[in-house]
Protein backbone atom coordinates (compact mmCIF):
# COMPACT_ATOMS: atom_id res chain seq x y z
CA UNK A 1 0.00 0.00 0.00
CA UNK A 2 1.43 3.56 -0.70
CA UNK A 3 2.29 5.61 1.91
CA UNK A 4 -0.12 8.54 2.51
CA UNK A 5 2.37 11.29 1.55
CA UNK A 6 2.34 9.36 -1.95
CA UNK A 7 -1.35 9.52 -2.63
CA UNK A 8 -3.53 12.55 -3.69
CA UNK A 9 -6.37 12.90 -0.68
CA UNK A 10 -9.90 14.49 -1.12
CA UNK A 11 -11.38 16.22 1.91
CA UNK A 12 -15.24 16.32 2.34
CA UNK A 13 -16.61 18.84 4.66
CA UNK A 14 -19.17 17.32 7.99
CA UNK A 15 -20.91 20.59 8.21
CA UNK A 16 -22.08 21.24 4.77
CA UNK A 17 -20.16 18.32 2.54
CA UNK A 18 -18.34 20.63 0.43
CA UNK A 19 -15.39 18.78 -1.10
CA UNK A 20 -11.69 19.54 -1.91
CA UNK A 21 -9.08 17.98 -3.50
CA UNK A 22 -7.59 16.29 -4.87
CA UNK A 23 -4.76 17.52 -2.99
CA UNK A 24 -1.37 16.60 -1.35
CA UNK A 25 -1.07 14.78 1.77
CA UNK A 26 1.08 17.64 2.63
CA UNK A 27 -2.03 20.24 1.81
CA UNK A 28 -4.03 17.81 3.95
CA UNK A 29 -1.81 17.47 7.44
CA UNK A 30 -1.13 21.60 6.70
CA UNK A 31 -5.14 21.76 7.23
CA UNK A 32 -5.25 19.26 10.05
CA UNK A 33 -2.78 21.11 11.82
CA UNK A 34 -4.67 24.47 11.21
CA UNK A 35 -8.18 23.23 12.33
CA UNK A 36 -9.08 23.07 8.75
CA UNK A 37 -9.89 19.61 9.37
CA UNK A 38 -12.78 19.02 11.83
CA UNK A 39 -12.89 15.63 13.65
CA UNK A 40 -16.29 14.71 11.91
CA UNK A 41 -14.57 15.47 8.25
CA UNK A 42 -13.88 12.97 6.24
CA UNK A 43 -10.81 11.76 3.92
CA UNK A 44 -10.70 9.07 0.76
CA UNK A 45 -8.04 8.75 -1.97
CA UNK A 46 -10.86 7.77 -4.39
CA UNK A 47 -13.97 9.52 -3.69
CA UNK A 48 -15.96 6.37 -3.17
CA UNK A 49 -14.05 4.98 0.52
CA UNK A 50 -14.37 7.36 3.23
CA UNK A 51 -12.91 7.65 6.49
CA UNK A 52 -13.18 9.89 9.15
CA UNK A 53 -9.91 12.38 8.85
CA UNK A 54 -9.06 11.56 12.78
CA UNK A 55 -8.34 8.15 11.62
CA UNK A 56 -5.73 8.30 9.45
CA UNK A 57 -2.69 8.38 12.38
CA UNK A 58 -0.77 10.35 9.93
CA UNK A 59 -2.56 13.45 10.63
CA UNK A 60 -1.66 13.31 13.66
CA UNK A 61 -5.43 14.02 15.31
CA UNK A 62 -4.63 12.72 18.80
CA UNK A 63 -6.00 15.22 21.46
CA UNK A 64 -8.96 15.54 22.70
CA UNK A 65 -10.05 19.26 24.47
CA UNK A 66 -12.01 18.81 27.24
CA UNK A 67 -14.33 21.90 26.53
CA UNK A 68 -16.59 21.43 29.98
CA UNK A 69 -16.26 18.26 32.43
CA UNK A 70 -19.24 16.97 29.99
CA UNK A 71 -18.36 18.05 26.65
CA UNK A 72 -15.27 17.08 24.79
CA UNK A 73 -13.96 17.97 21.31
CA UNK A 74 -11.57 15.67 18.83
CA UNK A 75 -9.85 14.38 18.40
CA UNK A 76 -7.71 17.08 17.00
CA UNK A 77 -3.96 18.08 16.25
CA UNK A 78 -1.63 20.08 18.50
CA UNK A 79 -1.76 22.73 16.47
CA UNK A 80 -5.72 23.22 15.91
CA UNK A 81 -5.26 23.43 19.78
CA UNK A 82 -2.80 26.15 19.65
CA UNK A 83 -5.51 27.99 16.96
CA UNK A 84 -8.21 27.35 19.85
CA UNK A 85 -6.02 29.18 22.15
CA UNK A 86 -5.13 32.08 19.91
CA UNK A 87 -9.00 32.46 19.06
CA UNK A 88 -9.92 32.57 23.17
CA UNK A 89 -11.80 29.17 22.96
CA UNK A 90 -9.43 27.36 25.01
CA UNK A 91 -6.62 28.88 27.77
CA UNK A 92 -3.58 27.55 29.34
CA UNK A 93 -5.60 25.79 32.44
CA UNK A 94 -8.13 23.55 29.89
CA UNK A 95 -7.52 19.73 30.11
CA UNK A 96 -6.56 18.19 26.98
CA UNK A 97 -6.82 14.32 26.52
CA UNK A 98 -4.15 12.27 24.65
CA UNK A 99 -5.64 9.22 22.39
CA UNK A 100 -3.05 7.14 21.70
CA UNK A 101 -2.02 6.79 26.27
CA UNK A 102 -5.03 8.61 27.20
CA UNK A 103 -2.79 10.61 30.20
CA UNK A 104 -5.04 13.97 30.63
CA UNK A 105 -3.21 17.40 31.63
CA UNK A 106 -3.53 20.94 31.21
CA UNK A 107 -2.38 22.31 28.13
CA UNK A 108 -0.21 25.16 30.22
CA UNK A 109 1.77 21.89 31.28
CA UNK A 110 2.46 20.61 27.51
CA UNK A 111 3.45 23.74 26.61
CA UNK A 112 6.89 22.91 25.39
CA UNK A 113 5.47 20.38 23.49
CA UNK A 114 3.47 22.46 21.59
CA UNK A 115 6.60 24.54 20.76
CA UNK A 116 8.36 21.67 19.53
CA UNK A 117 5.59 20.47 17.09
CA UNK A 118 5.22 23.74 15.35
CA UNK A 119 9.04 23.80 14.87
CA UNK A 120 9.04 20.31 13.98
CA UNK A 121 5.91 21.42 11.17
CA UNK A 122 7.93 24.18 10.53
CA UNK A 123 10.93 22.28 9.32
CA UNK A 124 9.49 19.64 7.62
CA UNK A 125 7.80 22.41 4.98
CA UNK A 126 4.14 21.87 6.50
CA UNK A 127 3.92 25.27 7.73
CA UNK A 128 4.41 27.11 4.61
CA UNK A 129 1.69 28.68 2.77
CA UNK A 130 -1.37 26.38 0.92
CA UNK A 131 -0.47 25.80 -2.51
CA UNK A 132 -4.83 25.84 -3.34
CA UNK A 133 -6.52 29.03 -3.58
CA UNK A 134 -9.89 27.21 -2.26
CA UNK A 135 -9.28 26.15 1.04
CA UNK A 136 -11.96 25.21 4.13
CA UNK A 137 -12.20 27.53 7.19
CA UNK A 138 -11.09 26.95 10.34
CA UNK A 139 -12.86 24.96 12.28
CA UNK A 140 -13.51 26.43 15.55
CA UNK A 141 -14.99 24.71 18.33
CA UNK A 142 -18.49 26.22 18.28
CA UNK A 143 -19.80 23.89 20.33
CA UNK A 144 -18.13 25.30 23.41
CA UNK A 145 -19.61 28.70 22.71
CA UNK A 146 -23.21 27.29 22.60
CA UNK A 147 -22.56 25.53 25.56
CA UNK A 148 -21.44 28.22 27.60
CA UNK A 149 -24.81 30.23 26.10
CA UNK A 150 -26.51 27.39 27.32
CA UNK A 151 -25.01 26.80 30.72
CA UNK A 152 -25.06 31.11 31.47
CA UNK A 153 -28.87 30.44 29.92
CA UNK A 154 -29.90 28.09 33.07
CA UNK A 155 -27.61 29.98 35.74
CA UNK A 156 -29.28 33.14 34.80
CA UNK A 157 -32.68 31.25 35.21
CA UNK A 158 -32.11 29.70 38.20
CA UNK A 159 -30.39 32.96 39.42
CA UNK A 160 -33.85 34.33 38.65
CA UNK A 161 -35.50 31.75 40.64
CA UNK A 162 -33.50 32.15 43.60
CA UNK A 163 -34.53 35.99 43.65
CA UNK A 164 -37.74 35.64 43.08
CA UNK A 165 -38.05 33.58 46.20
CA UNK A 166 -36.04 35.91 47.84
CA UNK A 167 -38.43 38.97 47.16
CA UNK A 168 -41.06 36.09 48.40
CA UNK A 169 -39.48 35.68 51.44
CA UNK A 170 -38.46 39.31 52.27
CA UNK A 171 -42.32 39.86 51.35
CA UNK A 172 -43.28 37.47 54.47
CA UNK A 173 -41.30 38.85 57.00
CA UNK A 174 -42.06 42.24 56.37
CA UNK A 175 -45.74 41.50 56.92
CA UNK A 176 -44.47 39.80 60.02
CA UNK A 177 -42.87 42.03 61.06
CA UNK A 178 -45.50 44.46 60.35
CA UNK A 179 -47.86 42.10 62.07
CA UNK A 180 -45.86 41.85 65.34
CA UNK A 181 -45.04 45.87 65.50
CA UNK A 182 -48.93 46.22 65.29
CA UNK A 183 -49.96 43.08 68.20
CA UNK A 184 -47.65 44.84 70.15
CA UNK A 185 -48.47 49.12 69.83
CA UNK A 186 -50.76 50.05 72.74
CA UNK A 187 -54.23 50.75 71.94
Amino acid sequence: MDAPADRQWFLRKHTDGMLFGPLAFEQLARWAWSAQVAPHDSISTDQETWMKAPMLPELAMDWIVEVTSERLYGPTTLGAIQEFMRLGEIDHETFIINACDATRQRIGEIASLLTNASASLQSSGLGSEPELSVEPAPTGMSIAVQDRIRQLEDALRDERRAHLSLQQQYAEREARQRDLGESQTPR
